[in-house]
């Protein structure tokens, strides 16, 4: 069997998710699709609006076959990290091809920048060197760097062209046996907060609207009804959806009491950071007015998101030193096709398969997953709170028998 791996979060899935993945069945003519997900922490530093189950569920109904966890200590990093370990995932589980969106869609523009930039690497490092000395972002150093470069047709100020590049970056460096593919992303943009689009809409603009009004029916036309119905669920039982405020709290209380000593040693605190997070924490009323007077330059509303999630859930630099590569492959859900494909290739896999969470006790990539479940059923109270914890360890992978592919 054939497969292609995509690189997912499904925060929540939307229409412009369905329509990758059937262009990804098309383009490929793959007989299973993996999907790597983060799990409740994402790439910008937020908490998924759901649980990894549910959205687990969501995937599987939208005919995804295999459904595996990005871990946290690469899902909750900047491009480069993200995309290693989820290459990696797919590498490891025999995909042969991966294929993103993004606002290019032209893979030759992707392959031309990897090799415009290992053959002038030590320039191109030194050019973002020079805009970082004077003050610039990363990404806006990284960006400027490019420029300078002037040799590649791909825009890199567009958020799925970064990680799409991240990607092809990642296979290439590391001689994965993977052929990148792309395609054009649809209509709304990544940051897009308007319905401007009779069927298609950001996730952004979901979550925000769902954040306004909490009533489904306003972006019933931009989602399968799949994910309406785990939405639904979700907050019948759970009481709430999940978003940066209901964590701010506990944020508080963190860096109030921590030591500007003991936040040094978090991922993601450098240059005397510490005490400015301390500074503007005490009067902040809300996380957005917290992250809006403590950004800066260099520090990004995206940066300062992921090191405030590294600070709840203790993830220290010396962790993120230790996090060299995958160590386990997390299974979390599959249908019959991804069962099929499973016993194709399980004698093969080069990292160990895990279907129980108990499997993986011991491993330091999972003691953090661990706390950041923690953290994220941190927003329910008890009974729910104890409820969220053991779904964690006692979920078992999400079987979608009998589920046709679509």
């Amino acid at each position: 069997m054939k497969a292609v791996g995509i690189i997912v979060e499904y925060n929540p899935f939307h229409n412009g998710h369905w329509h990758h993945l059937q262009e990804t069945k098309k383009t490929t003519e793959a007989d299973c699709v993996i999907a790597v997900m983060s799990g409740n922490f994402l790439q910008r530093g937020e908490p998924a609006i759901v649980s990894k189950w549910a959205r687990t569920k969501m995937a599987l109904a939208a005919g995804v076959d295999l459904v595996i966890e990005l871990p946290y200590v690469f899902a909750v990093q900047a491009a480069e990290q993200f995309a290693y370990g989820a290459v990696q995932l797919l590498d490891a589980l025999g995909c042969q091809e991966l294929c993103f969106g993004s606002e290019s869609g032209d893979i030759a523009a992707f392959l031309a920048a990897a090799e415009t930039l290992f053959q002038q690497k030590g320039k191109f490092d030194a050019l973002v060197r020079t805009g970082l000395a004077r003050g610039q972002s990363f990404p806006k150093a990284n960006a400027e760097a490019w420029r300078q470069l002037g040799s590649t047709p791909l825009d890199l100020s567009k958020p799925n062209n970064v990680l799409g590049f991240a990607y092809v970056k990642a296979i290439r460096q590391h001689k994965l046996a993977i052929v990148p593919r792309t395609i054009p992303r649809l209509a709304a943009g990544y940051h897009d907060e308007s319905f401007s689009h009779p069927s298609i809409a950001s996730a952004t603009s979901l979550r925000k609207a769902l954040g306004k009004t909490g009533q489904l029916e306003q972006i019933a036309a931009y989602i399968p009804p799949a994910t309406a119905e785990q939405l639904r669920q979700y907050r019948e039982t759970y009481g709430r959806w999940h978003d940066w405020e209901a964590y701010f709290p506990l944020l508080k209380y963190r860096l109030l009491t921590a030591t500007e000593g003991e936040l040094r040693r978090i991922a993601g605190v450098e240059e005397g950071i510490e005490y400015r997070l301390k500074q503007k924490i005490s009067g902040a009323e809300t996380f957005a007015a917290f992250i809006a007077a403590t950004k800066t330059k260099r520090y990004t509303w995206t940066r300062l998101q992921r090191l405030c999630v590294h600070v709840l859930t203790n993830f220290t630099k010396e962790e993120q030193n230790q996090a060299a590569s995958p160590t386990y492959i997390r299974l979390l859900g599959m249908n019959d096709n991804g069962r099929r494909y499973l016993q194709q290739v399980k004698k093969k896999l080069m990292l160990p398969l895990a279907a129980k969470a108990a499997k993986l006790n011991g491993d330091p990539l999972y003691e953090q997953e661990k706390k950041a479940t923690a953290v994220y059923a941190a927003a329910f109270p008890e009974p729910l709170y104890s409820a969220a914890l053991k779904e964690e360890y006692a979920t078992a992978p999400i079987y979608a028998s009998g589920m046709e592919r679509k």
